[in-house]
């Protein structure tokens, strides 16, 4: 199957999830950005049009919490752990989850479960 097919229908989904999901001040979006290496995290107000926290697999932060020749899943797992402990901070309790079209699946399962654990609801 070719990228741009694989990108067109993933870009399909991601629109119809966020014509449902937006980001208030009482609930804020928590969008998910996947490479084929990496993994990122935004906490956004669409009211304001601004993100609010962040973390990603690139950050030193995250980065020392990972043992060498982890798998991805693992390193979504500390993102997820990384970003619900910034939210907490900022006393951002409830969030909506938005996938980004991605599949519920692998990586994005494992950040949103690890996000759960230490705190987040949605």
């Amino acid at each position: 199957m070719s990228t741009n097919i694989k990108t067109e229908r993933r870009t399909r989904r991601k629109m119809r999830v966020r014509k449902k999901i937006t980001g208030s001040p009482e609930r804020y979006r928590m969008s998910v950005y996947r490479s084929l290496k990496h993994i990122y995290v935004q906490i956004i107000d669409d009211t304001q049009n601004s993100t609010l926290v962040s973390a990603c697999t690139v950050e030193k932060e995250a980065l020392s919490s990972l043992e060498k020749g982890g798998t991805k899943s693992e390193s979504s797992k500390v993102v997820g752990a990384l970003i619900a402990k910034r939210a907490l901070e900022k006393n951002i309790t409830s969030v909506a989850f938005d996938r980004n079209g991605y599949i519920y699946h692998g990586r994005v399962k494992a950040l949103a479960d690890a996000a759960r654990e230490a705190g987040l609801q949605f």
